[in-house]
């Protein structure tokens, strides 16, 4: 088997990817899917903590829509993370990978506590560490937390994992001549304004020298691609 470029990844998945076709729930075929494809790079000895969001249960856009809170409504979607943390988590214990998962906001019950160093050892250990509710703090997406973490954790990588393979200078499903980017810098990123992650996420990668990749997750072999460094959707850095 190949060896790995990267060691060390965070894998940041959108809710969507556990909801299968309806786009809305928790489908347990679409995480048992979801799951086997993160098997693949896990059983080449790659470390990998995840990000999911919240996107399939709840969008703090429409209630902020019908007046609701800004901090009330990311809580729910926080809350809707672990949710989906969990829904991941068993299927990936019923394929005999260990893993934890941890949250920014307290819930012992359930999860264990966001620590650095606790999720540094579970990695190293060979566990899959999965981290719910975002940052623990309101105003803050989930590809901010994704960002955020893979610094925290000493992460080589972070993986954008969508359902579109790479990024581009429109949207490709509205504008049939929408132009696919390799690679991409940055600053390029966030002057031209790519929808891409937000841009407190991608800055905060670039001040601290974070590669991002973002693909296809459901093309065959882009995770692995992804972690052997063969190109595969579009790599963002300096």
């Amino acid at each position: 088997m190949a060896t790995p470029k990267y060691h060390r990844i965070l894998l940041k998945l959108g809710g969507e990817s556990l909801a299968g076709e309806n786009n809305f729930g928790i489908n347990p075929h679409a995480a048992d899917t979801l799951a086997e494809k993160i098997k693949v790079i896990h059983d080449m000895g790659v470390e990998i903590a995840i990000v999911i969001g919240a996107g399939n249960l709840w969008r703090g856009k429409e209630g902020l829509e019908h007046g609701m809170e800004r901090a009330t409504a990311d809580h729910m979607g926080m809350l809707a993370t672990v949710m989906n943390s969990l829904a991941l988590a068993d299927a990936l214990g019923r394929i005999g990978i260990d893993t934890r998962v941890q949250t920014a906001i307290e819930m012992k019950a359930v999860a264990e506590p966001y620590i650095r160093g606790r999720a540094i050892r579970h990695l190293e250990k060979g566990r899959i560490v999965i981290l719910g509710a975002g940052t623990g703090n309101p105003y803050f997406t989930t590809d901010t937390a994704a960002a955020l973490r893979a610094m925290e954790i000493d992460a080589e990588l972070l993986v954008k994992a969508t359902k579109v393979d790479g990024v581009y200078d429109s949207d490709p499903k509205i504008d049939p001549n929408a132009r696919r980017f390799e690679t991409i810098t940055y600053i390029d990123a966030l002057n031209m304004g790519l929808k891409v992650m937000d841009g407190t996420a991608l800055t905060l990668c670039m001040e601290n020298h974070m590669p991002i990749i973002v693909l296809d997750l459901w093309q065959p072999d882009s995770l692995k691609d992804a972690v052997l460094g063969r190109p595969t959707g579009t790599l963002i850095s300096f």
